[in-house]
């Protein structure tokens, strides 16, 4: 059974996406800057058309596209991303939850509406996955995920910026601290890789 992840870009100030976030402006004021990095490397290092790492970078962007055997999102994100109709960069099965599905629209084929909340998208992405990792996107999946104890890692990309508001991506977790093992650090042109191991008990 493979590793629940968060591996997301962040700013400093733990903001993965600027305030005003939506359709017209799926990153939020000054979001853009988050991704940077994703585009700021060699041609010869491209990966997909939308993914051009810097070489330090390069080994967090082959383990999305190898080690990803599913991936959770919450509505907000689906709908903020345009169902991903024009294709995800990770080619895997995207169980988003939802309190309706919607009856109409455009999304991505490999996209699944989960209406009996986040456990049994896990146990759904658990199945589509395999061996392989589950990557959960959005502040509230993660959020509800750490409450429950079932998230075991934690990866982020933290550009070098203060967005000052915006949606945070480690928020309302309870008053009980969280706690983590370090077991990577990756410095890189415009961005640092931290991951974190979540400790149980």
């Amino acid at each position: 059974m493979g590793d629940v992840i968060v591996d997301l870009s962040m700013s400093l100030d733990g903001f993965i996406a600027g305030h005003d976030d939506g359709p017209e402006h799926p990153l939020g004021r000054g979001g853009e800057r988050l991704f940077t990095w994703m585009a700021a490397g060699p041609e010869s290092n491209r990966v997909e058309r939308r993914l051009v790492p810097p070489d330090a970078s390069r080994v967090v962007i082959d383990e999305w596209m190898t080690d990803c055997g599913a991936m959770i999102s919450g509505r907000r994100t689906f709908d903020i991303a345009g169902g991903w109709k024009d294709g995800h960069p990770v080619d895997a099965p995207i169980f988003v939850l939802t309190h309706e599905a919607p009856t109409h629209g455009e999304w991505s084929p490999r996209v699944s509406f989960v209406t009996e909340g986040i456990e049994r998208a896990l146990e759904l992405a658990r199945k589509a996955a395999g061996d392989r990792k589950i990557s959960v996107c959005g502040a509230d999946p993660v959020q509800q995920l750490l409450r429950l104890g079932l998230l075991d890692e934690i990866q982020v990309s933290v550009a070098p910026v203060l967005l000052g508001s915006g949606v945070r991506l480690f928020d309302h977790l309870g008053e009980e601290p969280i706690e983590l093992e370090q077991t990577r650090v990756i410095e890189s042109e415009g961005v640092t890789h931290l991951r974190y191991r979540v400790r149980r008990g």
